[in-house]
C-alpha cells in the first residue's frame, strides 16, 4: 500500500521516501514537507513498531510541523477505525491537516492463518492508495499544503 502510494507521487518537483517506522526518526518528520502514514492495524490498534515511532518522535518534533499534510493507509482485519482514530489524535496534537479521510483496506484474516499470511492487496485498493499518493505530490508541487 505505501509502495503504491509512493509510485503515485512520483513527481520532478517532490522528492518521495518510503521508511519503516523502525528507522524513522524526528529529523526525518522535520524534513518531510507531508506525510502518509501507513500501517497495520493489530489487535484494533496500530502496529506496535508505528506506535513506537509515534512515542520516539511525538514530542520532539511537537509545535515544528504544525499544518503539514497528511494522510492516512491502513490494512486490517476487519475493522481499521481504532487504528485511524489513534493516527488522527496524534496528527490533531500535531496540528497536522488531513488531505483524505483514511484508507482502511479490509483483507478480512479471521483465522490464525489468514492472520499470519502474506497478504495481496486487490488492484482497487491499490489504486485507492495511489490517489492518495497523487494527491500528495499534487498537492506538495503546487503548494496547495
Amino acid at each position: 500500500m505505501a509502495e503504491a502510494a509512493a509510485h503515485a507521487a512520483s513527481d520532478p518537483d517532490i522528492t518521495v521516501r518510503v521508511m519503516r517506522a523502525a528507522e524513522t526518526g524526528a529529523d526525518d518528520v522535520l524534513n518531510a514537507d507531508g506525510y502518509i502514514f501507513a500501517t497495520p492495524e493489530n489487535l484494533a490498534a496500530l502496529a506496535g513498531v508505528m506506535k513506537d515511532f509515534f512515542d520516539r518522535v511525538y514530542y520532539p518534533v511537537l509545535d515544528r510541523i504544525n499544518g503539514r499534510p497528511y494522510a492516512t493507509l491502513i490494512c486490517a482485519g476487519s475493522d481499521g477505525e481504532n487504528a485511524a482514530r489513534q493516527i488522527a489524535r496524534i496528527a490533531t496534537g500535531w496540528r497536522l491537516r488531513a488531505i483524505a479521510p483514511p484508507l482502511i483496506v479490509c483483507t478480512h484474516a479471521q483465522t490464525p492463518e489468514t492472520i499470519l499470511a502474506p497478504k495481496t492487496i486487490n488492484t482497487t485498493d491499490l489504486q485507492r492508495c495511489e490517489e492518495i499518493g497523487a494527491t500528495m505530490a499534487a498537492g506538495l508541487a503546487a503548494g496547495i499544503f
